[in-house]
């Protein structure tokens, strides 16, 4: 029964990602995705949901994996990850904590996941914007599409997760601000907001981008110490050793030459 809620589900989310508003998203997404994983290296990455789109297309990282609840290489609920720790350098979350059952443990199962150092992605849809408006006005109509239905989650409250997990945060950008209308001819009429509202209101935009890395306490990069000397104290020769040697030399050979002078004489 779940599965084939999470299929219907995902057939909505299909057909809404079809018509122009989605297809709007669906290439701001792309473009701040194909930005942030091209600076971001290792050797496992992990594009968890929204499986729509190839967001680590313009990614460095050489084995990069496809999971969610209904297609992909890896099938599983978000909450439980079927993967070892620490061995993924590249997590990407585009909505998922919007759609997830439980947001705060999905963030905990991919900080488990990702080695020291890692980064995560994360996107969601910003309530406070003209799309958490529509939200508002929609979630109340039986026929919405599922998109409409997510948790809007705030971005400061995810900055608040992922600092308790113990991630530093990289940087944070924002995307999307026409407003999000279901006809291409009014979408087209607010395309100078994309340009406006970068500059004068970056924090409305529709949709939020994060990018944290994981830090773990208490680890120390070891440098080599090319200061240390490369003989062993009991090799070398001190100055005040050598000093000392010299001192009973000039003292034995001034013994010496006393000792011929009086048996000179």
């Amino acid at each position: 029964m779940c599965s084939m809620t999470n299929a219907i589900a995902d057939i909505d989310v299909q057909n809404w990602l079809n018509k122009p508003i989605g297809s709007y998203l669906l290439d701001q997404e792309q473009a701040l995705f194909d930005e942030v994983v091209s600076d971001i290296f290792g050797f496992n990455a992990l594009q968890l949901g929204f499986h729509q789109a190839d967001l680590l297309r313009n990614s460095r990282i050489p084995f990069a994996l496809k999971a969610s609840e209904t297609r992909g290489n890896l099938l599983c609920e978000t909450q439980q990850l079927p993967i070892a720790s620490n061995t993924m350098d590249l997590v990407l979350l585009p909505h998922t904590l919007d759609f997830s059952i439980n947001p705060q443990q999905t963030l905990r199962e991919v900080e488990r996941i990702l080695v020291a150092e890692g980064h995560v992605v994360i996107t969601g849809f910003n309530p406070i914007s003209s799309w958490g408006l529509r939200r508002f006005v929609s979630k109340r109509c039986s026929s919405s599409s599922a998109m409409w239905h997510a948790h809007f989650l705030s971005s400061l409250r995810i900055k608040d997760w992922l600092t308790l997990l113990g991630f530093e945060l990289v940087v944070t950008r924002m995307a999307c601000y026409k407003v999000p209308l279901q006809s291409a001819r009014w979408m087209q009429r607010f395309d100078s907001l994309d340009r406006v509202g970068s500059r004068c209101w970056p924090m409305f935009g529709g949709i939020y981008c994060i990018v944290a890395k994981k830090r773990v306490l208490g680890m120390k990069i070891i440098k080599p110490n090319w200061k240390q000397a490369k003989l062993k104290r009991g090799l070398a020769i001190s100055p005040s050793q050598k000093d000392d040697a010299s001192s009973h030399l000039t003292k034995s050979n001034t013994k010496d030459s006393v000792c011929q002078k009086i048996n000179q004489n």
